[in-house]
């Protein structure tokens, strides 16, 4: 029996741009009449209509299914059963991972108020970092673009944070050399199978003293930024060493003013 797109896409729960879509994969080879153009279908198409479905509900490429339908040996169709169970099974694993960086950033967010310009000393993993500014100022440098790119495609995984140039400077209360920059951590990085290359910086676990403080935008990191955490050093008998790290963890957008909520880590022993 002959059917019309209409009837046809009706009968089977298809639009009718689906179906002009399958015909354009040679999935469904109408008849055409010649007197008025029309296109006609009968039930062998709907039977490798319903085939094509079959093979796109376990989400494998359309024109892949052009291919199963219009001829492969039944190894063929085996192997792209199990190419789209091994990209799924992938895609689990990465929507896992990201269900538990945003747990983290979320249980982290929920006792902000708490961290606020309060000190504790903690233990830092490692991470990767990259360059960016040099203060507020963004820096030009064409062999970072392709490591940016690829960074901007790896958040909420990668975070903006800063580095200064000299810690022992903030003791002394002299101007801060500082940078900023995406980051991320060294867990992340295996578990995600990030490759590393020459533009990126490596900082490895350290101790630290850390806290929450809250800036805005257009401020410059200044002395008077950790005083109140170089003060808990010192009452702690620590020392600082090495450079100091934070980032951002988010910004309050208000009508009169923006604040930024930083988290800073100075480096301890």
């Amino acid at each position: 029996m002959k059917y019309s797109i209409g009837e046809f896409a009706s009968i089977l729960g298809i639009t009718a741009d689906t179906l002009r879509l399958y015909e354009k994969h040679d999935i469904v080879r109408p008849e055409k009449d010649c007197r008025n153009n029309y296109r006609y279908f009968n039930d062998l198409d709907a039977r490798n209509l319903l085939s094509s479905r079959w093979y796109r509900s376990m989400q494998i490429p359309l024109h892949n299914v052009a291919e199963l339908i219009n001829g492969a040996p039944a190894e063929r169709v085996v192997d792209s059963i199990y190419a789209a169970q091994l990209q799924l099974e992938e895609e689990i694993r990465r929507s896992t991972m990201l269900l538990d960086k945003i747990n983290a950033i979320h249980n982290g967010l929920t006792g902000l108020e708490a961290a606020l310009y309060t000190c504790r000393i903690r233990q830092m993993p490692g991470m990767y970092r990259i360059e960016q500014t040099d203060k507020n100022q963004l820096l030009q440098k064409e062999d970072l673009k392709q490591t940016v790119q690829a960074w901007m495609d790896l958040l909420p995984f990668t975070f903006y944070s800063f580095r200064t140039g000299d810690a022992q400077s903030i003791s002394w209360g002299g101007e801060l050399d500082y940078s900023w920059g995406l980051a991320l951590l060294e867990e992340d990085q295996q578990k995600l199978g990030v490759s590393i290359n020459g533009s990126m910086q490596y900082i490895p676990p350290y101790t630290c003293i850390s806290s929450v403080i809250l800036t805005s935008y257009e401020d410059y990191l200044e002395h008077k930024t950790f005083q109140f955490m170089l003060d808990y050093a010192d009452e702690q008998g620590c020392t600082v060493s090495g450079d100091i790290f934070g980032k951002i963890l988010f910004t309050e957008r208000l009508r009169d003013e923006n604040k930024t909520y930083l988290e800073i880590n100075i480096p301890i022993v």
